[in-house]
């Protein structure tokens, strides 16, 4: 016997077959995923600690020892002109490390960890059946909705 609606026009609602969901993997509750997390917080501790180590190092060597900053090296180059134009090495030093890390250590990872994820999710979907009666599935992008 079919329940009625609340609405105004008097429509009757049917009840929603019971679907019974599984548990959904998350990926951050994979370990692999936890030693992806740990392996680019390390390298981006580093990577900042040097890149930010080395300017605040040139600000302060700047402010505190002047005289020092403009030694001459070789006719007009000075140490600072020398350390300023060293914070563009370290700079381009840093974001090659980072690309050979990721290339090396973060990639593999994360690329077995996604394969791994579709496999679990495609095994998923393959084993549950849709409900009876379902119709179409609901389609992104459209205003419609399934038919009962």
């Amino acid at each position: 016997m079919p329940e009625y609606s609340p609405r105004r026009d008097d429509t009757p609602t049917f009840p929603l077959p019971h679907i019974e969901h599984t548990p959904q993997s998350h990926i951050s509750d994979h370990p692999e995923f936890h030693s992806l997390r740990r392996a680019q917080r390390r390298f981006g501790i580093r990577a900042t600690v040097l890149s930010v180590g080395g300017f605040l190092l040139y600000v302060v060597l700047s402010s505190f020892v002047p005289a020092v900053m403009n030694q001459p090296l070789f006719g007009r180059l000075t140490v600072g002109l020398t350390l300023g134009l060293g914070q563009f090495v370290i700079m381009g030093v840093t974001a090659w490390c980072y690309v050979r890390h990721m290339r090396t250590r973060v990639d593999p990872l994360a690329r077995g960890l996604r394969s791994r994820l579709h496999e679990t999710e495609s095994r998923r979907a393959r084993t549950t059946v849709p409900p009876q009666g379902a119709g179409q599935p609901l389609r992104h992008g459209t205003r419609g909705f399934r038919t009962w």
